[in-house]
């Protein structure tokens, strides 16, 4: 009975152990928030910001381990890229962050423990709880990396590679303004065992609008309600994005769009 015990007691504690390496991260990562929120900006308190973005990415290198992606450099950076909390950016996805030159391409590579963590930190700006649900949702293509908005499209059928436990591209339009376009970006999400890899890829693929999503998008702009022009913009928009998912499959241009998806995943170290 003794040994039963302390056998329970031993499985118990293996999920604290293991996610003690997370939790030391992220009590120093808010330890810093803490210190640089309510700091005085300077030339030196921004010289301790940049050497404390790079504890952390050295933390979040042993926590991650070695990364390799085709075609962008080797060391991973925070990406985390800036702990005053009112700073535009704020709260980006914990992990390590690569980005091609004019980020064209970026990625970053975190653990499942970080990623719940993270998102439940966004509960409140409606980002789901749940991984499987959050890697479909424009919201997290939004706030993981870059401060510009993110707008889903369509979801692109790849195949999951061997070995990956799930594996989702979206794609989609990103801007600061007016998101209704021809969507030209690609992201693709998988997880591996414990690690989850993001690849972001801008410009990736042309496409073209629909004829019937464009006749969706100005019979909801026609209507008389709502009143208010932001609402009825973000109703429209809402319509038309879902009308371009249902249609896109037969656009000509869709196939090429899944094949660049295929290839942004097989950029990433999963076999």
């Amino acid at each position: 009975m003794r040994s039963l015990a302390l056998l329970c007691l031993l499985v118990l504690a293996i999920p604290a152990r293991a996610a003690a390496p997370e939790q030391n991260y992220l009590d120093l990562r808010d330890r810093y928030i803490a210190k640089f929120s309510k700091a005085k900006e300077n030339d030196e308190t921004f010289k301790q910001h940049d050497a404390a973005l790079e504890e952390l990415a050295r933390v979040l290198r042993g926590l991650v381990g070695p990364v390799t992606i085709k075609g962008l450099p080797a060391d991973g950076k925070s990406n985390v890229d800036t702990l005053f909390k009112g700073d535009s950016g704020f709260g980006h996805l914990d992990g390590l962050g690569f980005a091609s030159e004019g980020d064209k391409m970026q990625a970053v590579v975190t653990t499942t423990g970080l990623l719940k963590h993270w998102l439940g930190e966004h509960r409140e700006d409606g980002m789901p709880q749940e991984i499987g649900a959050a890697i479909r949702s424009d919201r997290f293509y939004y706030q993981a990396i870059q401060d510009a908005a993110f707008a889903k499209y369509a979801e692109l059928p790849v195949t999951k590679p061997a070995g990956t436990s799930a594996a989702v591209a979206v794609l989609g339009v990103r801007g600061n303004g007016d998101l209704k376009g021809s969507p030209g970006e690609i992201g693709v999400v998988a997880i591996k065992g414990d690690k989850v890899f993001f690849l972001s890829s801008s410009h990736a693929v042309k496409t073209a609008e629909i004829p019937a999503c464009e006749k969706v998008w100005k019979q909801m702009m026609a209507r008389k309600t709502p009143q208010d022009a932001m609402a009825k913009e973000d109703q429209a928009m809402d319509a038309y994005t879902k009308c371009f998912a249902k249609e896109a499959p037969s656009q000509s241009w869709f196939g090429a769009a899944v094949k660049k998806a295929q290839s942004q995943l097989d950029l990433l170290p999963l076999r």
